[in-house]
């Protein structure tokens, strides 16, 4: 009998391996039961109040690949992401059904654009003990995408799962 896809990413999370490597396999995971065309966790350090895009799974090589190296996030990137405010302050995660439809309380459709490129988006906060700790982000390019119910309660079933798992992975990176 085949694992549900919350077992599966459940399963994948606990398994005995790296942070890294079950972190890339839950997150491959996600990006295939949400049909997107990219995925990617972005960690983070609370204390330290650094982050990074660590992880990514794309459809194809065609998909822009965000990775970026440890770098301070509470300056200006609040001010200039709605969405990314929203995650710091430990709000619900948000979901975006077309960037190009999307007021300025929600998010900045200019550094969607130039940073991200997508067209639909999930920002989903990892928040532990009120901290957030990480952002899972599924996206689509190219066209407006609904995310069902379905979908929805996956992802905020999902979001748990993760927390013990980046908060070890940070550890072991370091926020450096």
């Amino acid at each position: 009998m085949a694992l549900s896809p919350l077992a599966e990413l459940q399963a994948a999370l606990d398994a005995n391996i790296s942070p890294e490597e079950a972190l890339q396999r839950a997150i491959d995971l996600v990006g295939l039961h949400l049909r997107a065309d990219r995925c990617f966790l972005y960690v983070r350090d609370p204390a330290r109040g650094r982050g990074r895009i660590a992880l990514v799974w794309r459809l194809d090589e065609a998909v822009p690949d965000p990775r970026h190296d440890w770098q301070d996030d509470t300056g200006t990137l609040p001010e200039r992401d709605p969405l990314f405010r929203a995650a710091l302050a430990a709000r619900p995660s948000v979901y975006v059904d077309d960037v190009g439809e999307g007021g300025p309380e929600v998010l900045n459709q200019e550094f969607e654009r130039r940073t991200f490129g997508h067209r639909a988006l999930v920002h989903a906060h990892i928040i532990e003990a009120g901290q957030l700790w990480g952002i899972l982000q599924p996206c689509v390019f190219g066209h407006p995408r609904h995310w069902t119910a379905a979908e929805r309660d996956y992802l905020e079933a999902a979001l748990p799962l993760f927390g013990p798992v980046v908060q070890a992975y940070v550890r072991e990176q370091g926020a450096s």
